[in-house]
């Protein structure tokens, strides 16, 4: 990682994205509490996340849309259109207003899907192909790292001085983003001719995905693990409350250790990519997740820590091993439409995981449910390992630049052919 923090335009891409997350941070469960705060409802706090996933369904029109711009100009854009949408929430008072809530946040939800698969293709475009895991495991460190804090901040902003503060700092995020993307100086080729035959180029995304070997076994494996791994979000209170016979606010306590464990997965989900390829960290991911569901349908609090430790592990590894595997495998006039494609396709099984979760916790067993859990996410880190030849690892590693050797005084009149050697070496 600290290779690839090393390259000054990453460096910059860094700075900005790490504005932004800290705004998308503060701001996902603040408007659930927002919500539930003008209501005084529990399913319409919830709706605002069903709201935030619900434009999931546009990702290949969205993706299609990214694909018809350059990078950099479209995600400085996007990110200034993400500030002004956040606007309307100053006007939210009452009961009345929660339209605005939910308008935000379906807006909000297309911007999300935007941003990704703009930032898919800006780092493909900044990082080479041997640093790729190394910059989405940067970002998926600190991703974790605000999940730690970003959430109960925002929540902790909102009830000690409302939602006026919360908005300002979550549009300053997005400005700062904007502002600093706005400084990249990158080499980027016209988008092609604006031709749009439907639906023959919306769906050419979904065409790739599906006719591209690893992609395809990697959306498949992560798909079935995703059908299940969406129950834990309801089985956790269950978890907490019957097994551990403890408060519901225990439940911040077992997220900061997953969140703990996010950190460290993050940390050395590149290796693992270089070590395994790309479908072998995937696979590890969501194998891990297995071992961990399991030890929950054994309440016992030890056991418990080390298991939420494990599905911590387990976000990074899968979220950087399906990255890196998207932007090496896609060629860069389809980054778009295939991030944003994939992206859907892992978070809708994942929302029908959340809600089925909710159904069933009311009616079987939580350590039953926990054990299903465990015994499809094994199965499906398996199918994805043995497919693991499809992206073969490069143990080698990243290749260092090695600084060109000193010319003696006599070639000094070759000097500008040197520098353009060397410029040339170090992409």
């Amino acid at each position: 990682m600290r290779i690839v923090l090393r390259r000054p335009d990453f460096r910059l891409l860094f700075a900005a994205l790490l504005a932004s997350m800290a705004a998308e941070s503060i701001l996902l469960l603040a408007l659930a509490v927002w919500a539930k705060d003008v209501t005084g409802s529990d399913g319409m706090a919830g709706a605002t996340i069903f709201a935030i996933i619900a434009p999931m369904t546009l990702a290949p029109l969205v993706g299609w849309v990214v694909d018809r711009y350059r990078r950099r100009p479209f995600f400085v854009v996007a990110n200034l259109g993400t500030a002004v949408l956040l606007g309307p929430l100053f006007a939210v008072h009452d009961r009345a207003d929660v339209w605005i809530i939910y308008a935000v946040a379906a807006c909000y939800g297309l911007s999300y899907i935007a941003l990704s698969a703009a930032l898919s293709g800006l780092i493909r475009q900044l990082v080479p192909s041997e640093l790729l895991a190394d910059a989405n495991g940067v970002l998926q460190t600190v991703r974790q790292g605000l999940r730690l804090v970003g959430p109960l901040a925002g929540a902790g902003l909102y009830a000690a001085v409302g939602g006026w503060l919360l908005v300002t700092l979550a549009m300053t995020g997005f400005l700062t983003a904007a502002a600093v993307v706005g400084l990249l100086r990158v080499s980027e080729s016209g988008p092609p001719d604006a031709v749009l035959r439907w639906p023959a180029e919306l769906g050419a995304g979904l065409r790739h995905l599906a006719g591209e070997p690893a992609l395809r076994r990697a959306l498949l494996g992560y798909g079935l693990g995703s059908l299940v791994m969406g129950f834990t979000e309801s089985l956790i209170f269950a978890y907490v409350d019957l097994g551990l016979h403890r408060d519901a606010a225990f439940v911040g306590v077992l997220v900061t250790v997953q969140g703990v464990g996010g950190l460290v997965g993050g940390l050395v989900s590149a290796r693992v990519v270089r070590r395994a390829g790309e479908l072998g960290a995937l696979a590890a991911g969501i194998t891990f997740f297995g071992p961990a569901a399991l030890a929950l349908a054994y309440p016992r609090l030890w056991l418990g820590v080390v298991a939420l430790l494990l599905a911590g592990v387990s976000l990074p590894l899968t979220m950087v091993g399906l990255n890196t595997l998207v932007q090496r495998r896609t060629p860069p006039k389809l980054l778009g439409r295939v991030a944003a494609a994939s992206e859907a396709l892992v978070s809708g099984p994942q929302a029908v995981s959340i809600g089925t979760g909710a159904l069933l916790v009311g009616v079987f067993d939580y350590r039953l449910l926990f054990a299903l859990v465990g015994m499809v996410t094994t199965a499906a880190g398996a199918y994805l390992w043995q497919h693991r030849s499809l992206t073969p690892p490069s143990s080698a590693g990243p290749r260092v630049p090695i600084p060109a050797p000193r010319r003696p005084p006599e070639a000094a009149v070759d000097h500008e052919v040197v520098g353009t050697t060397r410029r040339a070496r170090g992409r």
